[in-house]
């Protein structure tokens, strides 16, 4: 089987089952582990390209082929997604090999018939391509259009960020959803800055490309590497991945020593991690998760990160446990959530999520936080967080619980990197969200393409009775 037909086969499974790339694909690449690093970056390249552009691949297929992509037989519709993707976005491989290989294919999978359409779409393709024929949406006319076609973002999820952040903002994030992102690392704030830069140096003689990352003193982007596992200083538990948005919610919680913190939606454990780096010698946190395999996700990262101070058990956030009530100095609330805000990562979220799930999402949400809202104890903290930028899961979502339980928004100003801090009224987005980007009102969102971050959100509540 060859490199092309394995990715095929990916995108077939993907369409009948509707699973998610990322999963898929890292079992591919660990079934055709003997295959050469060059052909897995391409299988990986190609397949997740193809998810990626997927609206824009079909808008230029529909213009090319007579039979609408929607109409196609299932192979023939990937087959000509994955060789469409290459002649647009990959220059290295020469038009004729992608023609070639994908009548090749056509033919080896018993459609025969169809050898010749395959070669006329992609040809003409080809031509219009080098041509500079393809004509997109108007971007003034039709800015829905033009925005979901151009970034492969459905209309309605245009519409949404439009309607939130204006035009300009919503495309800056729409282009950074399809940007490669370096992997960010936290360092263990007890390294000295010698034994830091001892580390990174380490690090860039395997050719790793490192920067430090602007908000974060033990923060770092790393380009250019071959697993996290290979890196040195893994084994040891000298870093963990974790993106600065994450970092940036235990910045906030300000947690002491010998307190005791609950972390009640935890895996992979990059929060709770970094809170028991936070207390020290004394303290304690408690790491939950819904299920086995993320509680032993969880355990492994405390084994390997050295925190005999964090205590991991399978535990449901919207069961009530009576032995935690009042039991908390932070209560660390990462719900799950539509994933909006880390498209860039997960680029299929875009397919899944619908307005009906991001509703159903909020159903969860509340009954999460009415239960662990109980952990709290007095003058305690609760920082609820999510990976979206929806405000129906954020702002609105804090609002509501002010309302409904006693707590208070708290200022997150003086955790914040300089960059972030003092901007109560944001200039970013529209007036109807212009006090909830970044500020004093205790409420953070962080937006891909205008923070040197994930889309990320999180807010700062006090229990006050």
């Amino acid at each position: 089987m060859n490199i092309r037909e394995i990715i095929l086969d990916i995108l077939l499974e993907l369409e009948k089952t509707d699973g998610y790339v990322n999963v898929l694909l890292a079992d591919v690449l660990d079934k055709y582990d003997y295959l050469s690093t060059q052909e897995k970056a391409f299988i990986n390249r190609v397949t997740q390209g193809t998810i990626e552009r997927r609206i824009q691949l079909d808008y230029v297929l529909n213009r090319i082929s007579k039979m609408p992509v929607n109409k196609m037989k299932p192979l023939i519709r990937q087959l000509l997604r994955m060789s469409a993707y290459q002649l647009m976005f990959m220059d290295a491989v020469p038009d004729s090999a992608v023609c070639n290989e994908a009548v090749k294919l056509a033919k080896k999978r018993k459609f025969v018939s169809l050898q010749g359409y395959v070669n006329g779409v992609l040809r003409n393709l080809a031509a219009a391509i080098n041509d500079k024929r393809i004509v997109y949406p108007d971007a003034d006319n039709g800015p829905v259009a033009y925005l979901s076609v151009m970034y492969s973002m459905p209309e309605w999820l245009v519409e949404h960020f439009l309607k939130f952040y204006g035009r300009d903002d919503a495309e800056i994030i729409l282009r950074a959803f399809l940007e490669q992102k370096p992997v960010t690392l936290r360092l263990e704030e007890g390294l000295s800055g010698r034994e830091q830069d001892s580390l990174i140096k380490s690090w860039e003689e395997k050719g790793v490309l490192v920067s430090r990352h602007p908000y974060l003193s033990y923060a770092v982007k790393v380009e250019k590497i071959d697993g996290i596992k290979h890196l040195n200083g893994y084994e040891e538990g000298l870093f963990t991945v974790q993106d600065v948005s994450s970092m940036l919610v235990v910045e906030a919680a300000d947690i002491k020593p010998g307190q005791t913190v609950i972390d009640v939606c935890a895996a992979p454990g990059g929060k709770s991690l970094h809170a028991a780096t936070k207390l020290g010698d004394t303290g304690k946190v408690l790491s939950f998760d819904l299920t086995e395999a993320k509680v032993e996700r969880l355990e492994e990262n405390r084994r390997r990160m050295k925190k005999d101070n964090m205590v991991t058990a399978v535990r449901d956030a919207r069961a009530a446990d009576e032995g935690l009530y009042g039991l908390a100095d932070v209560v660390l609330a990462d719900v799950p959530c539509s994933g909006l805000g880390v498209i860039s990562k997960k680029q299929d979220i875009k397919y899944h999520v619908t307005p009906e799930s991001i509703e159903e999402l909020t159903v969860l949400q509340k009954d999460i936080l009415k239960n662990v809202a109980n952990y709290v104890k007095l003058d305690g903290t609760l920082i609820y967080s999510t990976c979206t930028i929806s405000p129906l899961e954020n702002e609105e979502m804090v609002e509501w619980f002010c309302d409904v339980f006693p707590f208070e928004l708290e200022s997150i100003d003086a955790y914040l990197p300089k960059q972030l801090r003092g901007i109560e009224n944001s200039s970013i987005g529209n007036s109807s969200n212009e006090n909830s980007i970044i500020g004093n009102n205790g409420m953070v969102q962080l937006l891909p393409g205008i923070h040197d971050t994930d889309g990320f959100f999180f807010a700062k509540l006090r229990r006050i009775r």
